[in-house]
């Protein structure tokens, strides 16, 4: 679903495996700038067994080792933009716009990753 320039993209849609959720996310990337989409609601889940799934873990290593650091500029972990937080705030500053999809976020949103893309190389 595209709105405007923000995209939801579900990658535990069809029960991947993790790496096949991060190649779908690699190739999502590759194609999001030709699409206009500056940001990406993220959409992995948190896994049945009550610490995260797999496909979370393997997001967020992505992300925190800067795999996508060519395309990706900020990136907010769903638990971390509970609603008055600091990263709930430093968000809406830099995308007023999804204020309305940050009511998913009210308490943490475990389950998703908020990305904001740059320009493309």
């Amino acid at each position: 679903m595209l709105l405007n320039d923000t995209i939801e993209l579900n990658l535990k849609q069809g029960c991947p495996s993790a790496e096949a959720a991060l190649d779908r996310l690699t190739r999502f990337l590759r194609r999001a700038s030709e699409l206009g989409v500056k940001v990406i609601l993220l959409v992995h889940g948190y896994g049945s067994s009550g610490e995260g799934g797999r496909i979370k873990w393997v997001i967020h290593d992505a992300l925190e080792n800067n795999y996508f650091s060519d395309r990706v500029n900020e990136f907010y972990f769903g638990e971390d933009v509970v609603y008055g937080s600091e990263s709930h705030q430093a968000l809406l500053r830099r995308r007023p716009s999804l204020k309305g999809y940050l009511k998913l976020f009210k308490d943490g949103n475990a389950g998703m990753t908020v990305l904001l893309l740059g320009e493309s190389p």
